[in-house]
């Protein structure tokens, strides 16, 4: 009898402890998952990426952009595995060490602007008051002016820029949107009890915010950065096909699109422009169905708590 109300009490006291609830990440990486079409393109990005940063590592940048005017247009096939371009170049490797240059651009913008950006907001949205005043003052002014105007006017007066001067003009102007998102997020989680707690305990700032308040806007952050990735990819091909990008000894997915400026180029010799204006379109929307996914998978956390 004894034994039978031990086991009976103690199946009702562990049936009256509540479960912990699964960990943010977890819940966005469960309902990440149950999207199929975002998950396809997250194997398609992972592949892509292996496939440029390894191939590109075989492939002799300053022997691919020597001039060979006996393989001027040369057709894919024809020595070549995609053709040639009007210098004789060959386009398959081309298009390796462009689509390299271009997204290794824009993973280095993501990360400068997302640590600019995420750690200005952060501050502004912590602290309020007279720093917020401030910086948002600073913000709002970045944010009137005409970015991509301004973008080309330096790159322009740069003298002999490099890779590395373009990242960084470029970082000049991309952080807003991140300082101002991150702001807006901190600034009402700061106001929460733990915030409160945290200080009335005398916790320090620097904790508080890094410890406390930034893990739970991570999922935000996610989002924020991979879309931030899709655009900074676009915003460098757009400038290197404008003629406005990386130096032309430099290849670059936006060079080789520009190719087909050329009518006859346009029209005729698809194989110089195409490859590289596929590739693009591919990334842009596999890169941009992550993230909406993402922002997807965060809002059913947010919702759960």
């Amino acid at each position: 009898m004894d034994n039978q109300t031990e086991v009976t009490v103690g199946t009702s006291v562990q049936a009256s402890i509540p479960e912990s609830p699964p960990l943010g990440f977890r819940v966005i990486a469960r309902e990440f998952t149950k999207d199929k079409l975002a998950m396809g393109s997250l194997i398609m990005i992972i592949i892509v990426l292996l496939g440029v940063f390894i191939g590109s590592a075989f492939i002799d940048q300053a022997q691919l952009m020597r001039v060979s005017l006996l393989d001027k247009y040369a057709k894919p096939g024809e020595g070549f595995l995609l053709g040639a371009d009007q210098a004789g170049r060959d386009i398959f490797g081309q298009l390796i060490i462009g689509a390299r240059n271009s997204l290794a651009i824009a993973i280095s913008i993501t990360v400068i602007t997302g640590i600019v950006g995420v750690g200005i907001g952060l501050i502004t949205g912590y602290f309020g008051g007279v720093i917020d005043n401030i910086i948002m003052r600073i913000i709002d002014f970045f944010a009137t002016l005409p970015t991509l105007m301004l973008i080309i006017v330096f790159v322009t007066i740069v003298p002999k820029y490099n890779v590395m001067t373009f990242i960084l003009i470029l970082s000049i102007f991309l952080w807003v949107p991140t300082a101002r998102l991150v702001r807006s997020k901190a600034l009402s989680e700061s106001r929460r009890d733990y915030v409160n707690a945290s200080k009335t305990m005398g916790t320090s700032h620097a904790s508080i915010i890094l410890k406390g308040i930034m893990p739970n806007l991570s999922s935000i952050l996610i989002v924020e950065l991979t879309l931030s990735f899709a655009g900074n990819v676009g915003i460098e091909t757009g400038l290197s096909f404008l003629g406005f990008g990386l130096p032309p000894s430099v290849p670059s997915l936006g060079t080789l699109v520009s190719y087909a400026v050329n009518p006859e180029v346009l029209s005729t010799k698809l194989w110089i422009w195409l490859p590289a204006s596929l590739l693009i379109l591919v990334l842009m929307l596999g890169i941009n169905y992550v993230g909406q996914a993402l922002r997807r998978s965060a809002d059913v956390k947010q919702r759960r708590g």
